[in-house]
């Protein structure tokens, strides 16, 4: 079955740091582009986080996530390193694999607009 896996949520202190990790099951990432999403609450929209493209490894960052996360590629993996956490940033994390990603890439807030979409880590940003 071909999906995508996240890793690497959990509770941490405000400042704190986590790593998440995106892998894929039944295909390699290495051919797509891979953004990473955020839902606050259940049935709220997603927020576009990070994404990172399959080819020059170029990478786009949503205004928040500037200059505290990073998203990179390793061994077939992507990750997303998330330092000086906030509460705000307190949500579940999805992967989303597609083809390309760009500037506007991190407007796609629907599930659908996505080839293959995770199933999300908890990330809890709290004392």
């Amino acid at each position: 079955q071909v999906m995508l896996v996240e890793s690497g949520g959990g509770l941490v202190q405000p400042g704190g740091s986590l790593r998440l990790s995106c892998a894929g099951s039944g295909f390699t990432l290495d051919y797509y582009a891979i953004g990473w999403f955020r839902q606050v609450l259940p049935g709220k929209e997603y927020e576009g986080v990070s994404c990172i493209s399959r080819s020059d490894g170029g990478t786009w960052y949503a205004e928040f996530a500037k200059g505290r996360f990073t998203i990179s590629r390793d061994n077939g993996m992507v990750y997303l390193q998330m330092n000086s956490l906030k509460p705000e940033d307190t949500a579940v994390y999805y992967c989303a694999a597609d083809l390309t990603c760009g500037s506007g890439y991190l407007s796609l807030t629907e599930t659908d607009d996505h080839d293959f979409w995770g199933q999300g880590t908890q990330v809890t940003v709290g004392s």
